[in-house]
Order: C-alpha cells, then structure tokens, then sequence
C-alpha cells in the first residue's frame, strides 16, 4: 500500500488504520492537512487533529460534520474493540479537552466512511471541495486508504494543482522554499 500511496502524486492518499491513525500519506495529504511524517508518533491520529489541532479544525470549512463523522468512526471501531486500551486512552484524553467530543461520544452514533464529499478552506489555496473515496485493506480490516480528488477543470482541481505544485518533493521540509503568495 505504501508504494501506491506513494505512486499516486496528483491527489491527496491517506492510509488510516485503528482509531484513525495516520500510517502513511503522499505529498499532497500532507500539504494539504499537515506533515503528518514531522509529528510525534502520538500525534499522527485524525481524531486528535481535528479535536485538537486549531489549524486542521480550521482548515474544515463543515468542521462540526467532520468532527461528527470522526466520533462515529471511533464509535464503530469501539464497538468491534471494546478492550482497547489505547481507545480508551484516546477517548479520554479526547474527552477531557473537547466538550463536543465529549457530547458525541454520548450519542453512540455509529458511521463507516466510505466515500462522500469535504471542504476545506486552505491558507494557500483557498476554497476546495474534494470528494473522497476509501478502500479497505483485503489483509486488513482496520487499514483504508483515502483517496481524494476534484472534478477536472473545477476551482478546487486548480487549487489541488497549485497544492501540488507547492509541495513537490523538492519543497519538502528541510527545504527553504518559501511557497507562492495565496
């Protein structure tokens, strides 16, 4: 999966595995949410990003249907993990700094994720909207890998391309080019 992830430049890839840990990204999925690869271990979870990370909380232009869809998520891996004490530990650090968190984990909804449409306000690009579709790892339930893409011609595949353009290997950190003015 690695290699695909690695393969496809063009569009933001996102492997997730249990409790939504970030596995691997491609340039793009880290230029347009974070450099997932320059955080601690810890840290490489959407849950916690979303909850608790002001810049990906602001980059979701539909925040509350993002964090909603991310409680639902947790839910049904819960459902399937009850005795995973690293849910639990995610669930109460999220718990305790997250008031909404906190309400929708109450609800016990439960939501699989498997494709559908998010916009992002991004500082360099502006407005986008993707649709996104997720793949289940056939060795492993607990493995998808997200796929992101704009409708051709779109603002948003403009924007995906400058995204691109920007984050290209050789502006990768440790790399002092300064990005394009939005």
């Amino acid at each position: 999966m690695r290699l695909l992830v690695d393969t496809l430049t063009d569009v933001p890839v996102l492997v997730l595995g249990r409790r939504l840990d970030v596995l691997a990204s491609n340039h793009l999925a880290r230029a347009l949410y974070t450099d997932f690869e320059a955080l601690p271990a810890r840290r490489r979870n959407m849950a916690r990003l979303i909850f608790l990370d002001e810049q990906v909380r602001a980059l979701h232009t539909d925040w509350e249907e993002a964090a909603r869809g991310t409680v639902a998520s947790l839910r049904l891996y819960a459902g399937r993990n009850p005795d995973d004490p690293a849910l639990a530990e995610l669930v109460g650090e999220l718990s305790l700094h997250d008031p909404d968190f906190r309400r929708w984990w109450a609800d016990h909804d439960v939501f699989q994720r498997t494709h559908g449409t998010k916009r992002y306000h991004h500082p360099l690009t502006g407005a986008l909207v993707l649709g996104y579709e997720t793949f289940t790892a056939a060795d492993d339930p607990y493995q998808t890998l997200g796929i992101y893409t704009a409708e051709p011609g779109s603002p948003s595949a403009d924007g995906l391309k400058l995204l691109a353009s920007w984050s290209a290997p050789a502006h990768q950190p440790g790399h002092s080019q300064v990005p394009p003015e939005a």
